[in-house]
């Protein structure tokens, strides 16, 4: 179980870090050419190497950061329209997925007391 929540968390984190870089690149920037709004992908790298690593520690904070990224895709998929509010459906059912698996990795990887 904890390879799998391991696993789960590291590839949801990976992917919302690219999805953050596309979408504000590439995919639907706020103005064409891009827009610095790519840079709300720096703070998911702080956690990425502790994730890849296996740090208990990383596993307890690093889900808290994310909420704010599950925030931003709820407000953006109700507020915008056509592939960006398809890509913020996206980002939040990523940030989910990296929120829960963190979170339930932190708590069987606890030691027993």
């Amino acid at each position: 179980m904890l390879p799998a929540l391991r696993i789960g968390a590291g590839c949801s984190l990976i992917t919302l870090i690219l999805l953050c870089l596309a979408w504000e690149t590439v995919l639907a920037p706020l103005k064409p050419g891009g827009s610095l709004l790519m840079l709300k992908a720096v703070p998911l790298l702080l956690p990425l190497f502790g994730i890849l690593k296996g740090r208990r520690y990383t596993y307890q904070w690093a889900p808290m950061l994310v909420l704010a990224y599950f925030t931003e895709s709820v407000v953006r998929a109700w507020s915008d329209t056509g592939l960006s509010a398809w890509l913020a459906g996206v980002e939040g059912v990523l940030s989910g997925v990296f929120f829960f698996a963190s979170i339930f990795y932190a708590r069987l990887s606890a030691p027993s007391r």
